[in-house]
């Protein structure tokens, strides 16, 4: 099987694309920059490995030479930076923060490795269910791929090399679909308590599964603030700018070829467009739920 699915066709476009915009972009983080409005950019990848299993998986070389790419045109940061700089309302250098959703157990064999190596700064979200009972995830299944999870001691020992590990739901569901409280608390608080006991961390921030506009919704946010989550992300793409919310972080997915990744990073006009998703900024009194675990400052490398 092909390890990266993406045409050549494709490949070109992306290309031709990132010469063509490249004068404005730089123009535009140079102005940015000297205004300390910089952007912070989060990027999702999901699984690396050379299978082509699915469209959400990067190949190895690609991601390598990613993070190598990265680290010479950007800097590296947490999410907690990248909140402490947003609350500051000042950055004045492009800087980059790199997710991984969902928990594949493929990520162990070079990506996360490479990034503990690397030091560089990785939040790690992982779906409770399929850790906890070694399942897979059904939306492989539909696919007819059977691609394990990471186990807990896998998660535990990432742990404490310094990836900080994420909640993204019990079960990949999409919240912006769930009506039903009880599912809602489910998905977003008892299995982040699951997911705490099983690592034995305390676990800060969220992702929502799949990430889109549809798949948020003001109710989870709620919770998720109640609870006390650091922060929440989505994943429909644009910036994080200084003086934006805190609380949600805008991510954007980046499996693929490396030149995906330097499109996406550096100051895409598409990016700078998308509308920012307003979640209602306090809870309602019923949402109100215990924290679980209290919430250290430390950062994550």
């Amino acid at each position: 099987m092909n390890a990266d699915p993406t045409p050549l066709w494709r490949r070109l476009a992306l290309k031709l694309y990132y010469a063509t915009t490249y004068p404005g972009r730089q123009w535009y983080l140079g102005r940015e920059a000297a205004s300390g409005r910089a952007p912070l950019a989060i990027l999702v990848f999901h699984r690396v490995a050379d299978d082509g299993a699915n469209d959400w998986t990067t190949p190895t070389g690609e991601f390598v030479d990613a993070i190598h790419w990265l680290k010479d045109h950007v800097e590296l940061v947490s999410l907690e930076e990248v909140q402490r700089r947003i609350r500051e309302r000042h950055n004045d250098r492009l800087a980059v923060s790199i997710t991984f959703d969902d928990g594949y157990a493929d990520n162990c064999r070079v990506a996360l490795p490479l990034l503990v190596e690397e030091r560089v700064p990785c939040t790690y979200f992982v779906s409770t269910g399929p850790v906890l009972e070694g399942t897979f995830f059904p939306h492989d299944l539909e696919m007819g791929n059977r691609l394990p999870p990471n186990s807990v001691e896998k998660l535990a020992e990432l742990s404490r090399q310094g990836i900080e590990i994420g909640a993204h739901t019990r079960t990949h569901a999409d919240l912006g679909r769930i009506t039903d409280r009880d599912t809602l608390l489910d998905e977003l608080i008892t299995a982040r308590e699951d997911l705490e006991a099983a690592v034995g961390q305390p676990i800060r921030y969220f992702a929502f599964p799949f990430g889109r506009q549809e798949n948020l919704s003001d109710a989870a946010f709620s919770l998720g603030r109640a609870a006390g989550y650091a922060a929440m992300c989505s994943a429909y793409g644009g910036y994080n700018l200084p003086g934006d919310d805190a609380f949600h972080l805008q991510r954007r997915g980046v499996d693929g070829p490396a030149i995906r990744i330097k499109n996406r990073v550096m100051a895409d006009p598409r990016e700078l467009r998308v509308r920012r998703f307003h979640p209602v900024p306090s809870p309602p009194a019923d949402a109100i739920v215990p924290v679980a675990a209290s919430v250290p400052s430390g950062s994550c490398l």
